[in-house]
């Protein structure tokens, strides 16, 4: 009984300190949405991980004409379908200039899962562009792109 008393006397100066702690906390910030954030696999930062993919110019472009056309009309559908999916969270070609045509910001946990979304793309798998995988951590607010583009734009793709 002695060694309770004696437990139960050290441990509620912790107790008061973590309750203290809690009271002291600093409430969200105002407009602050939990479920929003859940959604979008925010940390307590507002951010999360992605991978960022840069695709480049191949050694081996398709040659104009149908199947080229075909080819940029399936990277299209394929881009929409990853960003219905949640995977695809921002898309966007580059200037091209030093042969880097675009880019592709994934929602996955690692380069490997990213290289099988990648993989299903007709410019990689036809061989028109390659891709380079980097590991990304930014605000996950980008995952909200895809819902309000659509609300901007006049003409999809």
């Amino acid at each position: 009984m002695r060694h309770l008393l004696h437990a139960l006397a050290l441990s509620l100066p912790l107790l008061a300190s973590a309750q203290t702690a809690a009271q002291t906390a600093p409430p969200p910030p105002p407009g602050y949405d939990e479920a929003l954030a859940q959604r979008v696999g925010a940390n307590e930062n507002g951010m999360r991980a992605y991978v960022l993919v840069i695709l480049k110019s191949s050694g081996t472009p398709v040659p104009k004409g149908e199947a080229r056309d075909a080819m940029f009309k399936g990277h299209f559908a394929n881009m929409k379908r990853l960003a219905d999916a949640g995977v695809l969270a921002l898309a966007g070609p580059l200037d091209g200039v030093d042969g880097w045509r675009g880019l592709f910001v994934l929602a996955v946990p690692d380069i490997e899962t990213a290289k099988q979304h990648v993989a299903t793309d007709p410019v990689i798998a036809q061989g028109e562009m390659v891709a380079e995988y980097h590991r990304y951590f930014g605000s996950a607010a980008l995952m909200l792109v895809n819902e309000h583009h659509a609300k901007v734009a006049k003409k999809p793709f």
